[in-house]
């Protein structure tokens, strides 16, 4: 805990300031990837089956325009994910205008609604699929650049309040992206990297982890009794 302040004094302020965004390193990641004319096998197996032609998912309109990652994380509150069993049974995916008025969808379907958000924000980002965690299960996440840094946001980790830390990264292998740069749409296939990090950032990112979680256990702790009171008192009052 007592290396949290040089910790803290590396990120930029408006980090601490979000939620569900962790900065990439990217010896673990390979954030720029390799551009190709169009998704081939690689992508396809590794999820890439949109159910229209990516431009679907960038013309519409949209009526909520957040204009920084809280009122992203406020609309994000209201919106409900789906069991994954019906996810692989339907394999749709939802545009993003679909998206904001349903207000509930898969991994993909908030990746693709965050992805046009941030890029509103006037951020350079991409849409990114691949494997996640340690059974290397299907994702959909965000990543944009800032300041010469690249970030990753992952939109379904909203209910956790927390800042995500950089070690979550390392659970994250992209296969394919796409990226729009107000023209046209780009498409890029990703390499495997170790995830090993070297021994002298192993304790920044560990304390890192710890006081994230630490501080987010901590708030749930104190938060969980009095919301189940709040509701419980609310359901007697209604009898």
């Amino acid at each position: 805990m007592a290396c949290w302040p040089v910790v803290r004094a590396l990120r930029p302020s408006w980090y601490y300031a979000q939620r569900m965004i962790a900065e990439i390193s990217p010896e673990f990641y390979d954030v720029q990837g390799r551009r190709v004319f169009a998704p081939g096998t690689r992508a396809w197996r590794a999820g890439f089956r949109p159910t229209a032609h990516m431009g679907r998912y960038l013309a519409h309109p949209l009526k909520t325009e957040c204009k920084d990652f809280t009122e992203m994380r406020r609309f994000l509150s209201v919106c409900r994910g789906r069991e994954m069993a019906y996810v692989q049974k339907r394999d749709y995916w939802q545009p993003p205008d679909e998206f904001e008025a349903r207000k509930a969808g898969d991994c993909v379907d908030f990746g693709l609604w965050a992805w046009r958000q941030v890029l509103a924000m006037g951020y350079a980002a991409r849409f990114v699929g691949g494997k996640h965690g340690k059974l290397g299960e299907g994702h959909a996440w965000v990543t944009f650049e800032k300041d010469g840094k690249y970030f990753l946001l992952e939109p379904q980790y909203w209910p956790l309040g927390l800042r995500m830390p950089r070690a979550s990264t390392l659970r994250y292998h992209p296969r394919f992206s796409v990226a729009w740069d107000g023209n046209k749409i780009q498409y890029f296939e990703h390499q495997g990297r170790s995830t090993d990090p070297p021994l002298r950032s192993v304790p920044g990112l560990v304390a890192e982890w710890v006081w994230i979680w630490a501080r987010y256990w901590v708030q749930f702790a104190y938060r969980f009794p009095i919301a189940m009171t709040r509701r419980a008192a609310t359901k007697f009052r209604g009898r």
